[in-house]
């Protein structure tokens, strides 16, 4: 049990920027096993995001006008401040690396430099335009605060998992002593990839309030943010031979922006 409760710990204060490192002293060796409890940690930002959506959307009940669409980036903003961007640095570093790097070696020390460059400024842009656009339009089809809040969680959670997985299949581009954070992520056991497996694909259990033409849009949307991330594993692996912690980031943001994607362009149409 105390072996759980420093993992979570490390978990959740390596993935976000809330002081729960003061909850207790986690030894380096339990931030070196945190992937696989990523997914939980995104029942907190997801959590969190849509208990500001709710709030925020409600304020209206009160005789105020809040757009939907402001409580959207209220959301997201939330989300940055409480991760400290953890993530968005490493699509920006992502897309700087592969982008500008011709070889390996090249496209390594570009992610580890800690300036961004043009391709990582442009990649943020669009990233948050394309999601801004797309959490507005499904906030307008749906209408409906409780779904959007649990499409906040449920996907924030769900391509975690995916992301997560990235230490299945391919190893660390890098030595320790080489790495951001100095640590490598250790090998993950089957039992902790069913539990996190298990961890991410709980929040489907609540499809079952959902109106059935709702459910086919969102697993289509499953399929293909995993179809991205094997896509993104095997370009890694071409290019880099590997993962770096960057490469985990970018995962999670780019599966979570495919989902939103094919989930804002199908709702409404089955």
């Amino acid at each position: 049990m105390r072996n759980l409760y420093c993992r979570l710990i490390a978990a959740l204060s390596f993935f976000t920027r809330l002081p729960f490192w003061r909850l207790t002293v986690v030894p380096k060796e339990y931030y070196e096993r945190v992937v696989p409890l990523w997914p939980i940690v995104g029942y907190l930002t997801g959590g969190l995001m849509a208990l500001l959506f709710g709030l925020t959307t409600s304020i209206s009940s009160f005789g105020m006008n809040m757009p939907m669409s402001v409580s959207i980036l209220l959301a997201l903003l939330f989300r940055l401040l409480v991760t400290g961007a953890i993530h968005e640095d490493g699509l920006a570093d992502f897309c700087d690396g592969f982008g500008g790097g011709g070889n390996r070696q090249r496209i390594l020390d570009i992610m580890k430099d800690s300036h961004i460059g043009t391709f990582g400024v442009l990649g943020l842009i669009f990233y948050y335009l394309l999601l801004y656009n797309l959490l507005v339009n499904m906030a307008e089809k749906l209408a409906n605060v409780a779904w959007m809040a649990v499409f906040f969680v449920l996907v924030d959670v769900f391509c975690k998992w995916v992301a997560s997985t990235i230490i299945y299949f391919l190893p660390y581009a890098r030595t320790e002593s080489e790495s951001k954070n100095k640590l490598v992520y250790a090998p993950v056991s089957n039992k902790e990839k069913l539990f996190s497996f298990l961890v991410g694909v709980f929040p489907f259990l609540f499809l079952s309030f959902f109106d059935i033409g709702v459910w086919l849009p969102i697993i289509i949307a499953t399929f293909v943010s995993m179809m991205f991330a094997a896509i993104l594993f095997g370009y890694m692996n071409r290019k880099i031979h590997g993962y770096t912690g960057d490469c985990c980031g970018a995962t999670f943001l780019i599966c979570e922006l495919a989902f939103y994607l094919i989930l804002s362009s199908l709702l409404g149409g089955f």
